[in-house]
């Protein structure tokens, strides 16, 4: 089967046709290292880490995901704590690379930072000011927008929205009010670098565009990252590059992840509901966080809860538990393809919840088989399919014995039950499902019987 990709320039799937399949190439913008990650951050690079893994079953990838570590929140973020700029981004570099690592997110093989290519900027701002794409104007350099009828191509804006959506800065140094910074002065507290328009700082669209240049080439084959990265940033992104370059194609294909809501409502730190990869490891296995992350399609918008964490669990434990019936999980397991139905899911698009779902009808299929060749195979696929989603890698004991600790006291998880047994008596089912949730995220794992409910502790 074909791999299709929805492509947010065209809005519509399309057979994936790298220029080169020698060389397939994608470029994913990362995080700018000013605070620890949430779990918005934590989607798109879970999402994107499962296509590199897809790709690379076809494909000699070469995968760039970058390091935003100059910007004016890192700043502000130094002056707080009375250190310089790279001190944070180094210690929130490592936290990012600590809380993926956790997540199952596989290094990139390129990982540019944006201090280090500050030469490839100033190279490509001064090809655009030479070619009559941007202007220097009071120790700015802007991208003259006018010059690139193509504008706007990519988040189908008209000029009112394009401006209203970047909530331009209206100054008088500016030919057009929707002309973008490509440089900008720095203040001597500011960090700033030499440069033949003053010394000063990049903007955050030319980053991306000279380390995508650099370390992949004139012309990507895959652009990924959020929905709230269309506009300005990657349209920005595509009229810049693509003036530097001659009218090139800057990006084949760009792919964009949905929004993650937090119990229906948009995560914002003045809502106060900003989560923390870091504290959700607190509450279940990076596996667990990382399945959630996956159980809708990546293009659909996710709601995060407590409840989604605690089914990722349980279903993870349903799977290890069909591994770990199986008998000879100790000894060579044959080797085993990915299922064919899971892949065509996959290659759908990321079709992950068409994939999962393949992931349990084996499951299914393995607890069912009598035949102990049948259910050793069928457990291998299911070992073999998981791997290409990320999940299912661990020792199926391990799961159970080692997968996170919980802090339920048992006089805590016998007053949890005594609250939800109340619940179900008034018919409250739905607070007896989160109660239910909140001890299958501390690792209980309870059973209704006819003679009440028995626990125990999976994690």
């Amino acid at each position: 089967m074909a791999l299709t990709v929805y492509n947010t320039l065209s809005r519509s799937k399309e057979a994936f046709v790298p220029g080169n399949p020698e060389r397939v190439t994608m470029y994913v913008c990362g995080p700018t290292v000013y605070s620890f990650p949430h779990i918005g951050n934590a989607r798109p690079a879970v999402v994107f880490d499962v296509l590199a893994r897809l790709l690379r079953r076809r494909f000699r990838l070469v995968y760039a995901r970058n390091i935003t570590d100059v910007d004016d929140k890192i700043n502000a973020a130094a002056i707080a704590a009375s250190c310089g700029i790279g001190d944070i981004a180094a210690r929130y570099t490592d936290a990012y690379h600590q809380d993926m690592a956790a997540l199952g997110v596989l290094p990139p093989d390129v990982e540019p930072t944006a201090t280090a290519h500050i030469g490839d900027m100033l190279t490509m701002i001064g090809t655009l000011i030479g070619a009559g794409h941007a202007y220097a104007a009071e120790g700015h350099v802007l991208f003259r927008v006018k010059s690139f009828p193509g504008y706007g191509q990519l988040s189908r804006r008209g000029q009112r929205e394009l401006l209203a959506g970047a909530r331009v800065e209206v100054a008088p140094y500016k030919e057009d009010a929707g002309d973008f910074v490509l440089w900008k002065p720095s203040t001597p507290e500011q960090p700033g670098w030499d440069s033949p328009w003053g010394r000063g700082r990049p903007g955050w669209h030319i980053e991306c565009s000279a380390m995508a240049a650099r370390h992949l080439g004139e012309t990507i084959d895959i652009h990924g990252g959020g929905n709230d990265l269309i506009f300005p940033h990657h349209e920005n992104e595509l009229a810049q590059s693509s003036c530097a370059h001659q009218g090139a194609t800057f990006s084949r294909y760009w792919m964009h992840n949905g929004f993650l809501n937090v119990d229906h409502t948009k995560m914002s730190k003045s809502l106060g509901n900003v989560l923390l990869v870091r504290e959700l490891l607190e509450q279940a296995p990076g596996e667990a966080v990382r399945l959630a992350l996956l159980a809708a399609h990546y293009r659909q918008p996710l709601d995060w809860s407590g409840e989604l964490l605690a089914q990722a669990r349980r279903n993870l434990d349903r799977l290890y538990g069909t591994l770990r019936d199986v008998a000879g999980w100790e000894d060579d397991w044959p080797q085993a393809e990915p299922d064919a139905t899971f892949m065509a899911a996959l290659e759908d698009d990321l079709n992950t919840p068409r994939a999962l779902a393949a992931l349990f009808d084996l499951a299914r299929d393995a607890n069912r088989s009598e035949d102990a060749a049948a259910r050793c195979q069928l457990a291998a696929r299911l070992r073999a399919s998981g791997e290409v989603l990320g999940l299912l890698g661990a020792h199926p004991e391990a799961w159970f014995t080692g997968a996170g600790a919980t802090a339920l006291s048992n006089a805590d998880v016998e007053r949890l039950l005594a609250a939800r047994r109340e619940a179900r008596a008034r018919r409250d089912f739905a607070a007896a499902d989160r109660i239910r949730g909140e001890l299958a995220a501390a690792g209980i794992s309870i059973e209704d019987g006819p003679d009440g409910t028995r626990w125990r502790r999976s994690g």
